[in-house]
């Protein structure tokens, strides 16, 4: 049964013309929401490894990290070839010379093709940039912007620390030198109804992104989202909810955005809830199977209404 939906294996299968797989790097950078810059809270459902693993903290270098994901990776899926991703808080806050540092020590390692790099819209400038743009001659190089949330006041609720607007400014410069742009969005955030979060699929359908990786709103422990989900101010999507929504998300997307993912992967040991979002593969086989119900696709609803000219 083939995909409804054009996920990053085809893509980059597509370049390469093999097995390409990416390795999460903890590079032991920090984030301007909680080092005090702009809060020192975080975004409510972050905990303090900030979607990391913590590597970085133990002592354990970026090279060290990449070889020894290469072989579990090579030997899982038969990878030939990797990407690093660059995951933990935000992979642009720092200066430029320790950004070259640090992407360098990546890009050194044999059979790394390319970089992914996470980060937020607030903390990019023409210099990153250039840094980053002087990669694409040689490599595969992606940036990952954190958004969640079209919607201002959700991102007010969550302590994003950033609005829309300075999303739609740093993909927009992002995109004109040429560099890839992979959305964030998380579906469940609270007090968001099904149609706000459609309309943040239609609103970057329009904007131009490449990518997007979906994740669903889980609470894990240590974040003030399982305070606020403890004294019954949140809720979660049931998993039939979830893959309603992630359904007709992806029909508003244009068919040749990258889906580069379409649930979260929760730490068991750090998730209160749901649990449900710890079964991966059922929720994948979910989604193919109801797309397939619906006689939906990726693409299927997308109309084209610019919102810039990019």
């Amino acid at each position: 049964m083939s995909k409804r939906y054009y996920d990053l294996n085809t893509y980059l299968r597509g370049i390469f013309g093999c097995r390409v797989q990416k390795i999460s790097i903890d590079s032991g950078l920090s984030c301007p929401n909680r080092d005090g810059t702009l809060s020192t809270k975080g975004c409510i459902f972050c905990n303090a490894m900030g979607s990391g693993t913590g590597a970085h903290q133990r002592g354990i270098p970026i090279t060290e990290q990449i070889e020894r994901s290469k072989k579990v990776l090579a030997r899982r899926y038969k990878a030939k070839k990797f990407i690093a991703y660059f995951q933990s808080f935000t992979n642009t806050y720092a200066p430029v010379d320790k950004l070259r540092r640090l992407y360098g020590q990546a890009l050194a390692i044999e059979d790394i093709v390319g970089l992914s790099i996470g980060t937020r819209p607030d903390c990019i400038d023409e210099a990153v940039l250039s840094l980053i743009e002087s990669y694409t001659k040689s490599y595969l190089i992606w940036v990952e912007y954190g958004l969640q949330s079209a919607h201002d006041k959700t991102l007010a609720l969550i302590n994003r620390g950033h609005d829309v607007k300075t999303f739609e400014k740093a993909v927009k410069k992002t995109r004109n030198r040429g560099i890839p742009v992979c959305a964030h969005v998380i579906l469940g955030l609270p007090g968001e109804t099904k149609a706000e979060m459609l309309e943040t699929a239609k609103f970057l359908a329009n904007l131009g992104i490449d990518g997007i990786k979906l994740h669903l709103l889980y609470v894990v422990k240590g974040t003030p989202l399982e305070k606020l989900y403890l004294n019954g101010g949140c809720q979660y999507l049931t998993q039939t909810e979830y893959v309603d929504i992630v359904c007709d998300f992806l029909a508003c997307l244009p068919p040749t955005v990258v889906i580069q993912r379409l649930t979260g992967d929760p730490h068991p040991n750090e998730l209160v809830a749901p649990q449900w979002s710890l079964e991966k593969t059922k929720t994948l086989s979910l989604i193919q199977r109801t797309l397939e119900a619906r006689n939906i696709q990726q693409g299927c609803r997308y109309t084209d209404q610019s919102v810039w000219d990019g």
